[in-house]
């Protein structure tokens, strides 16, 4: 296990330069623009809301951005297939243009014949599609990296990254997933096994600030809706007549179900309460590392009007902090994948209860 020393190794010099490179590119306002106040609640915001361009970096006053593909459908002109690139010359493209205020911030929209601005059925392979494409991607070519050295028998030797990827699977599976749902989780492994790995995947790569990493993925709620979704489903899909049995007839005194149906209102209400709790743990604690690590990068600039001693030490306790708070959000990484896989196991393993058989008193007794 020689390896995972070094890997650490790595992550943490790789966080500290994160750390650092993310105040560089941020950096602290030139002299002539050192008095003009910053809002800091509009710029955390605007880092973590989606968008259709990819911004890198800002050389002088150039921006260097990657444009995406917006692909949109309109009621009134049909579709509609360019690169974001095309609002940098006009504000105004076939009809169609960003909304700078109001209910669409940030989204493309039109005008109706009423003059109301609507927003057009938008499929845009947008700054969040983007990095969910890729890392999905990403995730299938380590998957299939390891299956096939298995394969071939490399999995003998144990070392390097298939045996850092051993130690995961293994403990997911072994220590989670087995434990959780009982006799028949093997027919199961493959979805918690890959739900693991992606949010892992998306999280990890949500810390770091170079292109294609940094989008706020698992920060995103519909992105942890579906995921939501799709346990919901399971659970429901292959859950025993005992567990229905347990929602619509609990084994309770009669007049908690009769004639006003208090408990199974309770155990349906719990129903859609348990995926409604995995969807808002994963997105309410994703957002608020990356909100954190911001908002101390936004010390610096914060501090610009208060002196050049006040802002350089304050400048000296954000890099500490951020280069902090990302090591914490490692380890948040592994931890939000491992809960959100074990809560998505238990669901499933109590959906799997099978009927409870009392073991008849015997003579004399």
């Amino acid at each position: 296990m020689r390896i995972i020393p070094k890997i650490f190794s790595l992550i943490v010099l790789f966080v500290f330069m994160s750390g650092t490179f993310v105040l560089a590119n941020e950096g602290v306002a030139p002299v002539e623009k050192q008095a003009e106040e910053i809002d800091v609640k509009e710029l955390i915001l605007e880092h973590l809301a989606d968008s259709y361009e990819w911004h890198i970096t800002k050389v002088g006053e150039t921006h260097l951005v990657i444009p995406l593909p917006v692909i949109v459908y309109s009621k009134t002109t049909g579709w509609h297939v360019f690169f974001s690139s095309v609002f940098h010359h006009t504000p105004v493209h076939e009809g169609l243009y960003i909304a700078h205020e109001g209910e669409y911030k940030g989204k493309i929209v039109e005008k109706n014949t009423l003059g109301a601005e609507v927003r057009p059925f938008d499929i845009s392979i947008t700054k969040v599609a983007f990095s969910l494409l890729f890392n999905s991607a990403l995730l299938i070519f380590i998957i299939m990296f390891v299956a096939r050295s298995y394969k071939k028998g490399v999995y003998e030797s144990k070392k390097g990254f298939l045996g850092f990827m051993e130690m995961f699977i293994m403990n997911i599976n072994d220590d989670v997933i087995k434990p959780c749902i009982g006799k028949d989780y093997k027919r199961f492994s493959p979805y918690l096994l890959t739900v693991f790995f992606f949010v892992f995947i998306n999280n990890l790569m949500g810390l770091v600030p170079l292109f294609p990493g940094g989008a706020n993925v698992t920060g995103n709620i519909a992105i942890t809706f579906v995921l939501a979704i799709c346990t919901f489903v399971i659970v429901q899909f292959f859950g025993t007549k005992e567990y229905w049995k347990e929602i619509f007839w609990p084994d309770v005194p009669l007049w908690l179900k009769i004639p006003i149906p208090l408990m199974p209102l309770i155990e349906l209400v719990g129903v859609f309460t348990k995926p409604f709790a995995l969807m808002i743990r994963l997105f309410a604690n994703i957002l608020a590392g990356h909100s954190i690590v911001l908002g101390l990068t936004a010390l610096i600039f914060v501090t610009v009007s208060l002196g050049q001693a006040m802002n350089t030490s304050m400048t000296v306790v954000s890099v500490i902090f951020t280069v902090f708070i990302n090591l914490v959000e490692l380890l948040v990484a592994y931890i939000q994948a491992y809960v959100f896989t074990m809560l998505s196991a238990v669901f499933i393993g109590l959906a799997r209860v099978e009927p409870h058989h009392h073991k008849a008193p015997e003579d004399g007794h």
